[in-house]
Protein backbone atom coordinates (compact mmCIF):
# COMPACT_ATOMS: atom_id res chain seq x y z
CA UNK A 1 0.00 0.00 0.00
CA UNK A 2 1.44 3.49 -0.74
CA UNK A 3 2.06 5.70 2.32
CA UNK A 4 1.19 9.32 2.89
CA UNK A 5 4.31 11.39 3.71
CA UNK A 6 4.44 15.14 5.13
CA UNK A 7 6.39 16.98 7.54
CA UNK A 8 4.71 18.04 10.86
CA UNK A 9 4.55 21.91 10.52
CA UNK A 10 6.39 22.71 13.33
CA UNK A 11 10.23 23.02 14.78
CA UNK A 12 13.25 22.90 13.21
CA UNK A 13 16.31 21.61 14.88
CA UNK A 14 19.75 21.55 14.23
CA UNK A 15 20.16 17.87 15.80
CA UNK A 16 17.02 16.17 16.36
CA UNK A 17 16.50 13.37 18.28
CA UNK A 18 14.46 11.10 20.38
CA UNK A 19 10.97 11.80 19.47
CA UNK A 20 8.60 10.35 22.19
CA UNK A 21 4.58 9.69 22.52
CA UNK A 22 3.18 10.62 25.35
CA UNK A 23 0.12 8.28 25.99
CA UNK A 24 -1.37 10.02 28.63
CA UNK A 25 -1.30 13.53 27.75
CA UNK A 26 -1.57 13.02 23.58
CA UNK A 27 1.50 14.94 23.13
CA UNK A 28 4.48 14.25 21.41
CA UNK A 29 7.87 15.47 22.65
CA UNK A 30 11.28 15.32 20.61
CA UNK A 31 14.59 17.27 21.55
CA UNK A 32 17.15 19.47 19.80
CA UNK A 33 19.98 17.67 21.48
CA UNK A 34 22.73 20.57 21.18
CA UNK A 35 19.71 23.81 20.76
CA UNK A 36 19.84 22.27 24.03
CA UNK A 37 16.35 22.30 23.68
CA UNK A 38 12.82 20.08 24.68
CA UNK A 39 10.12 20.16 22.07
CA UNK A 40 6.62 19.21 22.51
CA UNK A 41 3.17 19.61 20.09
CA UNK A 42 0.37 17.48 19.38
CA UNK A 43 -0.36 14.53 16.86
CA UNK A 44 -0.59 17.19 14.03
CA UNK A 45 2.08 19.63 15.31
CA UNK A 46 -0.06 22.24 16.64
CA UNK A 47 0.33 24.08 20.19
CA UNK A 48 4.13 23.72 20.38
CA UNK A 49 5.84 24.20 23.26
CA UNK A 50 9.36 24.34 24.03
CA UNK A 51 12.16 24.60 26.94
CA UNK A 52 15.98 25.74 27.26
CA UNK A 53 17.64 22.90 29.41
CA UNK A 54 21.47 23.65 30.51
CA UNK A 55 23.50 20.84 28.56
CA UNK A 56 23.27 18.51 25.62
CA UNK A 57 20.70 16.44 25.55
CA UNK A 58 20.79 12.79 24.68
CA UNK A 59 17.31 11.32 25.12
CA UNK A 60 14.00 11.36 26.77
CA UNK A 61 11.36 8.69 28.42
CA UNK A 62 8.25 8.77 30.37
CA UNK A 63 8.73 9.21 34.12
CA UNK A 64 5.62 8.66 36.34
CA UNK A 65 5.19 12.20 37.06
CA UNK A 66 6.98 14.47 34.12
CA UNK A 67 9.78 12.91 31.94
CA UNK A 68 13.15 11.00 32.65
CA UNK A 69 16.03 13.51 30.76
CA UNK A 70 19.47 11.75 29.89
CA UNK A 71 21.44 15.56 30.09
CA UNK A 72 25.22 15.30 29.31
CA UNK A 73 25.93 13.96 32.48
CA UNK A 74 23.33 12.31 33.87
CA UNK A 75 19.95 11.41 34.34
CA UNK A 76 17.14 14.00 36.04
CA UNK A 77 13.63 14.21 36.07
CA UNK A 78 12.05 16.85 34.02
CA UNK A 79 8.29 18.96 35.29
CA UNK A 80 6.98 20.50 32.31
CA UNK A 81 4.90 22.20 34.50
CA UNK A 82 7.44 23.92 36.85
CA UNK A 83 10.30 23.78 34.16
CA UNK A 84 12.27 22.00 36.85
CA UNK A 85 14.96 19.84 36.44
CA UNK A 86 15.60 17.26 39.71
CA UNK A 87 19.23 14.65 38.95
CA UNK A 88 18.37 11.41 39.79
CA UNK A 89 22.23 9.61 39.26
CA UNK A 90 24.94 10.11 37.47
CA UNK A 91 27.12 7.41 35.93
CA UNK A 92 30.57 6.41 35.94
CA UNK A 93 31.50 7.16 32.31
CA UNK A 94 34.88 8.14 30.78
CA UNK A 95 36.44 11.73 29.91
CA UNK A 96 35.19 12.84 26.57
CA UNK A 97 31.51 10.88 26.79
CA UNK A 98 28.14 11.66 27.21
CA UNK A 99 24.90 9.92 27.48
CA UNK A 100 22.90 9.46 23.90
CA UNK A 101 19.81 7.65 23.01
CA UNK A 102 17.88 5.87 25.34
CA UNK A 103 14.92 4.24 26.00
CA UNK A 104 12.63 2.71 28.84
CA UNK A 105 12.21 -0.81 29.07
CA UNK A 106 8.79 -2.77 29.80
CA UNK A 107 9.53 -2.90 33.46
CA UNK A 108 10.20 0.54 34.77
CA UNK A 109 14.08 0.61 34.26
CA UNK A 110 15.35 3.11 31.61
CA UNK A 111 18.47 2.32 29.56
CA UNK A 112 20.87 5.07 27.79
CA UNK A 113 24.35 4.65 25.89
CA UNK A 114 26.96 7.02 25.84
CA UNK A 115 28.78 8.36 22.70
CA UNK A 116 32.33 9.81 22.72
CA UNK A 117 32.53 13.72 21.82
CA UNK A 118 36.40 13.52 21.32
CA UNK A 119 39.15 11.33 19.99
CA UNK A 120 38.42 8.62 22.94
CA UNK A 121 36.86 6.32 20.46
CA UNK A 122 35.07 2.67 22.10
CA UNK A 123 35.37 4.71 25.56
CA UNK A 124 31.69 4.81 26.09
CA UNK A 125 29.27 1.97 27.04
CA UNK A 126 25.41 1.08 27.55
CA UNK A 127 23.93 1.70 30.83
CA UNK A 128 20.93 1.08 32.89
CA UNK A 129 18.88 3.31 35.72
CA UNK A 130 17.14 1.38 38.23
CA UNK A 131 13.90 2.44 40.13
CA UNK A 132 15.94 3.08 42.90
CA UNK A 133 18.23 5.22 41.10
CA UNK A 134 21.15 2.78 40.40
CA UNK A 135 23.11 2.96 37.86
CA UNK A 136 25.21 -0.59 36.00
CA UNK A 137 26.79 -0.91 33.02
CA UNK A 138 25.65 -3.32 30.70
CA UNK A 139 28.35 -2.79 28.09
CA UNK A 140 31.55 -1.46 27.01
CA UNK A 141 33.78 -0.42 23.94
CA UNK A 142 31.09 1.90 22.46
CA UNK A 143 31.53 4.84 20.19
CA UNK A 144 28.19 6.06 19.64
CA UNK A 145 25.57 4.18 21.16
CA UNK A 146 21.76 3.94 19.43
CA UNK A 147 19.11 2.31 18.48
CA UNK A 148 17.78 1.07 21.94
CA UNK A 149 14.35 -0.56 22.08
CA UNK A 150 12.82 -3.83 23.16
CA UNK A 151 10.76 -6.25 21.62
CA UNK A 152 6.97 -5.97 22.62
CA UNK A 153 7.18 -8.87 25.63
CA UNK A 154 10.29 -7.14 26.65
CA UNK A 155 12.64 -10.00 26.07
CA UNK A 156 14.70 -8.83 23.38
CA UNK A 157 17.38 -5.92 23.44
CA UNK A 158 18.38 -4.28 20.31
CA UNK A 159 21.24 -1.48 20.59
CA UNK A 160 23.87 -0.48 18.01
CA UNK A 161 27.08 1.12 18.19
CA UNK A 162 26.83 3.54 14.67
CA UNK A 163 30.38 3.29 14.20
CA UNK A 164 30.45 -0.35 13.90
CA UNK A 165 27.23 -0.30 11.81
CA UNK A 166 25.48 -3.69 13.32
CA UNK A 167 22.12 -3.60 14.81
CA UNK A 168 22.88 -6.00 17.68
CA UNK A 169 20.21 -8.24 20.10
CA UNK A 170 20.57 -9.12 23.40
CA UNK A 171 18.08 -11.54 25.96
CA UNK A 172 16.63 -9.22 28.44
CA UNK A 173 15.71 -10.44 31.99
CA UNK A 174 12.84 -7.83 32.14
CA UNK A 175 13.05 -9.25 36.46
CA UNK A 176 17.01 -8.52 36.87
CA UNK A 177 17.36 -5.87 33.66
CA UNK A 178 20.49 -7.86 33.01
CA UNK A 179 21.69 -9.04 29.44
CA UNK A 180 22.33 -12.19 27.46
CA UNK A 181 25.66 -12.45 25.14
CA UNK A 182 25.52 -10.25 21.96
CA UNK A 183 24.49 -11.22 18.40
CA UNK A 184 24.87 -9.58 15.68
CA UNK A 185 21.31 -9.10 13.87
CA UNK A 186 21.63 -6.68 11.08
CA UNK A 187 24.47 -4.94 9.08
CA UNK A 188 23.09 -2.24 7.95
CA UNK A 189 25.63 -0.90 6.06
CA UNK A 190 24.52 -3.51 3.78
CA UNK A 191 21.41 -0.28 2.53
CA UNK A 192 24.31 2.11 2.40
CA UNK A 193 24.24 3.59 6.11
CA UNK A 194 24.71 3.15 10.11
CA UNK A 195 22.07 2.49 12.16
CA UNK A 196 20.70 5.45 14.27
CA UNK A 197 17.83 5.38 16.24
CA UNK A 198 15.37 3.11 16.02
CA UNK A 199 11.96 1.77 17.64
CA UNK A 200 9.31 -1.60 17.74
CA UNK A 201 6.11 -1.78 16.40
CA UNK A 202 3.62 -4.06 17.83
CA UNK A 203 4.57 -6.82 15.78
CA UNK A 204 7.66 -7.26 16.89
CA UNK A 205 9.16 -5.69 13.62
CA UNK A 206 12.25 -3.30 14.47
CA UNK A 207 12.13 0.10 12.39
CA UNK A 208 15.78 1.88 12.01
CA UNK A 209 16.68 5.36 10.46
CA UNK A 210 18.87 4.55 8.09
CA UNK A 211 20.99 8.43 8.85
CA UNK A 212 23.20 8.23 5.43
CA UNK A 213 21.06 6.51 3.23
CA UNK A 214 18.11 8.97 3.94
CA UNK A 215 15.79 5.99 4.50
CA UNK A 216 13.82 4.18 7.60
CA UNK A 217 14.07 0.45 7.10
CA UNK A 218 12.01 -2.21 8.60
CA UNK A 219 13.19 -5.40 9.86
CA UNK A 220 12.26 -8.80 11.05
CA UNK A 221 13.28 -9.82 14.39
CA UNK A 222 15.48 -12.37 12.25
CA UNK A 223 16.98 -9.56 11.08
CA UNK A 224 15.12 -9.81 7.37
CA UNK A 225 15.01 -6.47 5.63
CA UNK A 226 11.50 -5.70 5.18
CA UNK A 227 10.93 -2.19 3.90
CA UNK A 228 13.06 0.81 2.98
CA UNK A 229 10.92 4.13 2.37
CA UNK A 230 13.38 6.67 1.08
CA UNK A 231 12.24 10.15 3.17
CA UNK A 232 12.55 13.43 2.15
CA UNK A 233 14.72 15.08 4.20
CA UNK A 234 18.67 14.18 5.24
CA UNK A 235 19.64 12.87 7.79
CA UNK A 236 17.13 10.96 9.68
CA UNK A 237 17.89 10.15 13.25
CA UNK A 238 15.33 8.41 15.12
CA UNK A 239 11.83 7.23 14.37
CA UNK A 240 9.18 6.78 16.83
CA UNK A 241 5.50 5.74 16.64
CA UNK A 242 2.58 7.99 17.98
CA UNK A 243 -0.90 9.77 17.31
CA UNK A 244 -4.05 8.41 18.78
CA UNK A 245 -3.62 5.35 17.21
CA UNK A 246 -0.02 4.22 17.59
CA UNK A 247 0.22 4.36 13.82
CA UNK A 248 1.81 7.29 12.71
CA UNK A 249 5.66 6.75 12.35
CA UNK A 250 7.53 10.20 13.58
CA UNK A 251 11.06 10.77 12.46
CA UNK A 252 13.50 13.48 13.73
CA UNK A 253 16.33 14.64 11.11
CA UNK A 254 19.74 16.79 11.51
CA UNK A 255 20.07 19.59 10.00
CA UNK A 256 23.52 20.16 11.83
CA UNK A 257 25.07 18.21 14.18
CA UNK A 258 28.17 19.87 15.21
CA UNK A 259 30.50 17.85 13.39
CA UNK A 260 30.52 15.07 10.39
CA UNK A 261 26.68 15.92 9.41
CA UNK A 262 25.46 19.55 7.90
CA UNK A 263 22.61 19.72 5.67
CA UNK A 264 21.64 22.07 3.18
CA UNK A 265 18.60 21.12 2.80
CA UNK A 266 15.98 23.75 3.41
CA UNK A 267 13.70 21.53 5.62
CA UNK A 268 16.88 19.83 7.62
CA UNK A 269 15.58 19.33 10.98
CA UNK A 270 12.42 18.95 10.72
CA UNK A 271 10.48 15.74 11.85
CA UNK A 272 8.83 13.37 8.71
CA UNK A 273 5.46 11.93 9.22
CA UNK A 274 4.53 8.47 8.01
CA UNK A 275 0.88 7.69 7.67
CA UNK A 276 -0.85 4.83 6.16
CA UNK A 277 2.12 1.50 7.00
CA UNK A 278 -0.42 -0.72 8.09
CA UNK A 279 1.10 -1.57 11.36
CA UNK A 280 0.93 0.45 14.93
CA UNK A 281 3.67 1.34 17.52
CA UNK A 282 3.25 0.43 21.44
CA UNK A 283 2.94 2.08 24.17
CA UNK A 284 6.19 3.31 26.00
CA UNK A 285 7.50 2.08 28.81
CA UNK A 286 7.07 4.35 31.59
CA UNK A 287 10.66 5.06 34.45
CA UNK A 288 9.24 4.73 37.52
Amino acid sequence: MPVEIDLLPVGVAGLGESPLWDHRSKRLWWVDSTGPTLHACDAEGQNAEHWVLNQPIGSIGLAKEGLLVALADGFYRFDPDGAKLVPIAQPEMAPATRLNDGKADRCGRFLSASMCTGANVRAGGLFRLDADGGCERLEDGVTIGNAICFSPDGDTLYFADSMDGILRRYDYAGDSGTIGPRADLVDCRDQGSAPDGATVDSEGYIWVALVLAQAVACYSPEGQLLRSIPLPLPYPSCPAFGGPGLDTLYLTSIANSGHRLVADHPDAGRITVIRGLGVTGLVEGVYR
